[in-house]
């Protein structure tokens, strides 16, 4: 099957109101992406778009009048479109990019993420099962990475282990394929629970061992480890927060770090932990310490 592609540059004030429009029009899928030159890969705490200027891009069933869409949208919002284009794109084509690109991928000694399509390397090793969807978190950008390999090189053995700001929740489902005895999986996206929700099934994650709430619904509870791999702004917001979650000794994991932001992160959680170790790959940062 083909598809129409609407590729819609929108300022970030109208962006939700686009996107619902463009559901009405009956798009089947819609996703977002940075029309600037801003390094954002996860969405903050208070919002689902973060960049000033979006890409949407809308897919439409072939069989749709696609003239029409385009001539809707234009009318709709003559003064907010800074740029529209439709084109048409074979399903095959991005289904074999997915495909060629994601490949199991190894974290610190033993811990790999494999698709579904793939055997694993090392039937021996821990292997996790995921595949690439809506929710960020597939172990391919480097914050996700450094945060595998540090709970490959800690494996959470019999502890308590939160992972805020989920997504795909690769951390969580690491967590607990390497012992923990107890993991909340937590995020304030929809999308980002029910992708955990699926993928914590698809490693026979029970739901006992796992649990997936929203900010809101996590209780009050201390843990031995929380990793936050969010973004600085939100981690600096939230340090009160996150910290007030941990016991003394435990560790907290801060990652989706910038490297000229990690002061602020460090000079904010001093309060709050003993920085042990700082740890950067490309441009990102891992700061990890332990809760005084």
């Amino acid at each position: 099957m083909n598809f129409w592609q609407v590729t819609i540059k929108a300022d970030v004030a109208v962006v939700d109101e686009i996107t619902d429009y463009l559901f009405d029009l009956g798009a089947v899928s819609v996703t977002f992406t940075d029309a600037g030159d801003t390094p954002i890969f996860e969405p903050p705490t208070a919002s689902d778009i973060l960049w000033e200027e979006n890409y949407i891009t809308a897919l439409f069933e072939e069989s749709v009048d696609a003239e029409s869409i385009l001539l809707a949208l234009t009318q709709k919002y003559p003064n907010t479109l800074a740029d529209c284009r439709l084109e048409q794109i074979a399903e095959q084509a991005w289904e074999r990019t997915c495909l060629d690109q994601f490949q199991p991928m190894q974290f610190g000694d033993r811990l790999w993420i494999c698709p579904s399509w793939a055997t694993p390397p090392d039937p021996l090793a821990v292997n996790i099962a995921l595949d690439p969807g809506l929710a960020f978190g597939t172990g391919t950008h480097p914050t996700t990475a450094l945060c595998l390999e540090w709970l490959d090189g800690h494996p959470p053995l019999n502890k308590t282990v939160i992972d805020y700001g989920c997504g795909s929740g690769i951390l969580a489902i690491a967590a607990a394929k390497l012992g923990a005895t107890s993991v909340w999986a937590v995020d304030n996206h929809d999308q980002a629970l029910i992708a955990t929700q699926d993928n914590a099934r698809q490693n026979h994650i029970s739901a006992m061992q796992l649990q997936i709430v929203s900010p809101v619904d996590l209780p009050v509870l201390t843990v031995d480890v929380l990793i936050a791999n969010i973004l600085a702004l939100p981690l600096i917001e939230l340090a009160p927060k996150l910290a007030s979650y941990v016991k003394v000794d435990g560790y907290i994991v801060l990652s989706g770090i910038l490297a000229d932001q990690a002061q602020k992160i460090i000079d904010t959680y001093s309060t709050y932990m003993r920085i042990e170790e700082i740890h950067q790959r490309e441009e990102w940062i891992r700061i990890v310490g332990v809760r005084i």
